[in-house]
């Protein structure tokens, strides 16, 4: 009897074993990302056979040693169609209701996590962008080409036999959702008629140090042989690193506060380049777009327990850290100067114009919509004339005061660098900026405070960016 009870106690653990098991991020009412090589995988037993079938297509591979598994689907067309995905090796799983169309990662720290639920709660607010109600968008969403999947970090390592995560984007799922995400989702879809999944990954409060995994640090010159503090690692391996291979369209970016506490700059502008190479190189592509979110307007400085000296320049420093990323090809950044209701309220309640300007930059960026307009005004020379600074800028068409009241936020200097407020006048696509007491004008600086809210836009309503034309 105790042998009969030892065979079957083996013969079910065979036979578990054998069974072809998928990445939870694999599943019901997913999105596969259109006009790239699809890859599927997971495990299976050593050297089992695994069939992959959609969309007419049929490949097969053979599990490895360690009974990983990997194939590649040619690229396909994006369809609205919901169609199977089947997986088969001793045993045969069938993935319902599956769309193609464009796929983005979306991570960060708690305003890429701020929630639909929260979204909803936004009183009072102001219209800021297209969209005539976003507040009750939980109400009325019913859009089955838009799929989410919200990463769990406790569970995302370990297999899910009901294939069930990916969601609709409507009802209790898109309640705890991410905001920014979904509407980012829903501006790509409106514009480019596919189906777009989602895919929200964040952590309140969290620094960027744990979303790169240490082994990135170490094979990074600029951290080698140093100590890294932040717990490195602590989130990628449970939540990003489960997720790849995933093929997918790209990267948004919402993170920063925590470091920016921390009066990081340089150091952080290279521990974000490390994030963007170790990812792309995780997900299969260094060409991989990655679009962040540069910090909105806040009292860094006199916030309480701050854990190094800040100043009313700390912010602005850091941003300039942030724009430094700028130079790595695929990237691009959306600012936020005018969509802080409160300083003393480090999450913006804009949440749906942060998701739209995001979607800006990849329509124009990563889609070829060159008709997009996806940026504000980006100083670009400076001419002195007769006491005063001439500033010329990018993305200038239609430069406007957006409240209109006389341009704020500008700053001169002469050459001992001590800067005055400057008055500023549009002439055309320029700026004309002086001050009395600064006969002969050296210097401009641009939004350079942690309080500063300027009302410089462009005719597309996108504010410029901050910036600053000497460095000390």
């Amino acid at each position: 009897m105790r042998y009969l009870v030892l065979l079957l106690v083996l013969l079910l653990h065979i036979t578990a074993q054998a069974d072809v098991v998928l990445p939870r991020i694999l599943g019901h009412h997913m999105v596969l990302q259109r006009e790239k090589p699809v890859v599927v995988w997971g495990q299976a037993s050593p050297g089992e056979a695994v069939t992959v079938r959609f969309a007419d297509q049929n490949e097969q591979t053979t599990a490895d040693a360690s009974g990983y598994w990997k194939l590649s689907l040619k690229p396909l067309a994006a369809s609205s169609q919901p169609r199977d995905l089947t997986i088969q090796g001793t045993n045969t799983i069938v993935l319902k209701d599956v769309l193609v169309g464009e796929v983005w990662l979306c991570s960060g720290q708690s305003n890429m996590e701020f929630t639909m639920r929260k979204n909803s709660k936004v009183k009072p607010w102001k219209q800021i962008g297209e969209w005539p109600d976003p507040v009750n968008e939980l109400e009325r969403v019913d859009n089955p080409e838009i799929r989410i999947f919200l990463v769990n970090r406790k569970t995302l390592p370990k297999p899910d036999s009901t294939h069930a995560e990916w969601g609709m984007a409507k009802d209790s799922a898109l309640r705890s959702f991410s905001a920014p995400a979904y509407f980012f989702a829903k501006k790509l879809q409106q514009e480019l008629g596919v189906p777009v999944g989602v895919i929200a990954s964040s952590v309140p409060g969290s620094r960027i140090e744990p979303w790169i995994a240490e082994r990135a640090f170490q094979e990074n010159a600029y951290f080698r042989n140093q100590k890294i503090e932040g717990e490195p690692g602590k989130f990628y391996e449970p939540m990003i690193r489960p997720l790849a291979p995933l093929t997918l369209r790209g990267f948004l970016w919402y993170q920063g506060e925590s470091n920016c506490f921390l009066n990081e700059t340089e150091s952080y502008t290279q521990k974000m380049k490390t994030l963007i190479d170790s990812w792309r190189k995780a997900f299969g592509a260094q060409d991989l777009p990655f679009y962040y979110v540069q910090l909105a307007p806040f009292t860094y400085s006199e916030s309480k327990g701050n854990k190094a000296p800040l100043t009313k320049a700390s912010l602005p420093e850091f941003r300039e850290a942030q724009e430094k990323i700028l130079q790595l090809p695929h990237t691009g950044m959306i600012i936020t100067t005018d969509l802080a209701d409160s300083l003393t309220d480090i999450h913006p309640p804009y949440k749906w114009e942060i998701g739209r300007r995001l979607a800006l930059v990849a329509l124009h960026e990563t889609y070829q919509k060159k008709d997009v307009a996806y940026s504000g005004p980006v100083f670009q020379k400076m001419k002195k004339k007769k006491g005063t600074l001439h500033l010329y800028f990018g993305h200038a068409e239609g430069l406007m005061s957006q409240d209109g009241k006389p341009l704020r936020d500008f700053e001169i200097a002469g050459k001992d660098q001590v800067f005055v407020p400057a008055q500023a006048e549009i002439q055309g696509n320029t700026v004309v900026v002086s001050a009395p007491q600064i006969k002969n004008p050296e210097a401009v600086r641009f939004g350079w405070y942690e309080r500063a809210q300027p009302n410089l836009f462009n005719q597309a309503g996108l504010p410029a960016r901050p910036f600053r034309t000497r460095r000390p």
